[in-house]
């Protein structure tokens, strides 16, 4: 065979096998994996939060707190840190409630009182304002139905004899009077929050939040006639452009001997 023909199936055999490593895989390209920087994580405090429900009122013990991480952007300067107060749990129990807690929810030194001899109604009740109790009738004829409830906002209304009326002999009347709007209801007999929705006019007595003066009003009109709490729409709670209040009273009619007769306070 002449040299140049063996030349030539010389390189075809090597292209062949050329060819057939290169599709054997053993030159693969090496695959370089690259993992993607971590993503920088926010930075977190430890605030302390309630560990069950804490009720209005109530007095909180160790067990109803617990540290919890919490986005730092996120905290407050109301909020308690393990940071800036290492020993917040302690401090905390052992004080009262002044505003009901959900679990998880952040504890702030504002919503809780601390002191030998307080009460839980004098923890829920604000700088400069007095807790007044009232007679009420259990069965709610003077109390919306029964459907009052702490922390409802109510009217009140006096309804007393007509003195007037009577001494110029027109026969016993009697006139109305609204003394006071807007009126927070601390508690219904010892009931001091809402279970539910369930009615809870169970006592005698309702708990109203006055100032000084509206306390000495209401303390007097008890002793001069009854008192009707009239139950305001959570519309008008935060309203303060109030209609204004008749002085006149309602008008009412009287039946003596079979005759009726109309009478209002002039």
């Amino acid at each position: 065979m002449k040299p140049a023909k063996l030349i030539v199936l010389a390189i075809a055999g090597a292209s062949a096998l050329g060819a057939a490593w290169l599709g054997s895989g053993v030159m693969k390209p090496k695959v370089i994996v690259r993992e993607a920087p971590a993503k920088p994580q926010d930075p977190v405090s430890e605030v302390l939060v309630a560990a069950s429900e804490i009720p209005l009122g109530t007095q909180v013990t160790p067990d109803k707190l617990r540290w919890q991480r919490w986005p730092k952007a996120a905290v407050s300067q109301l909020m308690l840190t393990r940071e800036n107060t290492p020993t917040g749990l302690e401090d905390i129990a052992g004080s009262i409630a002044r505003n009901a807690l959900l679990e998880g929810e952040p504890v702030r030194r504002d919503k809780m009182i601390k002191g030998a001899n307080a009460g839980f109604m004098s923890a829920i009740l604000p700088s400069g304002m007095r807790a007044v109790a009232i007679n009420i009738v259990s069965s709610g004829a003077r109390t919306a139905g029964g459907f009052v409830l702490p922390n409802d906002r109510v009217d009140i209304i006096k309804v007393g004899r007509d003195e007037e009326a009577g001494r110029s002999g027109r026969g016993e009347s009697f006139v109305s009077d609204t003394i006071l709007n807007n009126i927070r209801v601390l508690a219904i007999g010892q009931n001091i929050q809402e279970r539910n929705g369930e009615k809870v006019v169970v006592g005698e007595t309702a708990t109203l939040e006055l100032d000084p003066r509206q306390a000495e009003t209401i303390t007097l009109a008890q002793r001069t006639g009854e008192l009707s709490l009239v139950l305001r729409s959570m519309a008008d709670i935060s309203n303060k452009t109030e209609m204004p209040v008749s002085k006149e009273g309602a008008e009412m009619t009287i039946i003596r001997f079979g005759v009726s007769q109309t009478i209002g306070k002039k």
